[in-house]
């Protein structure tokens, strides 16, 4: 079986590093300090590249990859990614849509009580010893009402 090269633009988490390095040839560009002599040795045998939504791949990049047939993005976004110029060349681009959705409700959510709730005004209360000098002006969920936000 012909062993596919697959570009990876930055550092990922390690197990996906580890699955990539068992089925493909991975090359990682910054192990290549050398760019231009990087891109003259392996842009032509390059068929799949994994980045970042930092990373712009557009017209200029992904002509500089004559064989390449996939860009996945590490990420949810394809907005640094030229969709239109990849359909034109039958470019296929995947990337991790609705992974970090619950986290970030959740987090929201958190962020929305902690606000409310007036938690990080008493957690510098309490790491500040100020609860020796007297108590801390407990919230409620009326904290709105009483204009304190």
């Amino acid at each position: 079986m012909e062993s596919i090269d697959v570009l990876i633009l930055a550092p990922v988490n390690s197990y996906l590093e580890e699955e990539l390095d068992k089925r493909f040839n991975l090359l990682r560009l910054w192990n290549f300090p050398q760019k231009d002599e990087f891109f003259k040795d392996h842009s032509g045998s390059i068929r799949a590249v994994v980045g970042y939504p930092n990373f712009v791949t557009d017209r200029e990049f992904i002509d500089s990859f004559p064989a390449l047939e996939i860009i996945s993005s590490f990420s949810v976004g394809v907005n640094q990614v030229d969709l239109a110029y990849c359909k034109e060349k039958g470019i296929r681009v995947t990337n991790t849509p609705e992974v970090l959705t619950d986290d970030v409700a959740d987090l929201a959510i958190g962020l929305i009580l902690t606000t409310l709730r007036g938690i990080c005004g008493g957690d510098r209360f309490v790491r500040g010893g100020l609860w020796k000098k007297g108590d801390f002006k407990l919230t409620t969920k009326y904290v709105m009402h009483a204009g304190r936000l």
